[in-house]
């Protein structure tokens, strides 16, 4: 795949500066997923009974249960970037450690790939959850009408 080593030679020209900023844009993007997860939660917790009540009961609990993995993913990950983040010393104490250098890059590029692979695939049950949540008020409003009428 050729954006996998566009990635991987990339990271290793890339300053303590720019993975500090690497590391400060990712904590933030987690840190705005763990709301949207707290977000999620209470929307579930609002739509249970018609989560339920919908026939495809096995596959909403599928795309919770998901989307609870996917929150303690990201709390995984929040923990491995601000060790990251800690550990970045390493790239500016003006010791030449090069092996030592070497692992904090490889760990930076492999933090590349976890999180933005995550990102993806968060977006993705993201959207799914809308998904069955649209349907479930687009059927609470035919129901509204009918009963109106």
């Amino acid at each position: 795949m050729k954006t996998g080593k566009t990635y991987a030679h990339y990271t290793e020209w890339l300053s303590a500066d720019q993975m500090h900023e690497a590391s400060k844009e990712w904590l933030s993007e987690l840190q705005f997923v763990r709301d949207e997860h707290r977000f999620f939660e209470d929307l579930i917790t609002t739509f249970t009974s018609q989560l339920i009540a919908l026939d495809t009961f096995s596959d909403n609990k599928e795309i919770i249960d998901a989307i609870n993995r996917s929150h303690k993913q990201n709390n995984t990950l929040i923990e491995a970037v601000k060790t990251h983040e800690n550990e970045l010393q390493i790239m500016v104490d003006g010791i030449n450690q090069l092996d030592r250098e070497k692992a904090y890059a490889k760990e930076h590029r492999d933090l590349i790939y976890t999180i933005s692979d995550f990102l993806k695939h968060y977006k993705s049950l993201k959207s799914q959850l809308f998904d069955i949540i649209k349907t479930i008020k687009k059927e609470e409003k035919q129901r509204h009408l009918i009963d109106k009428k």
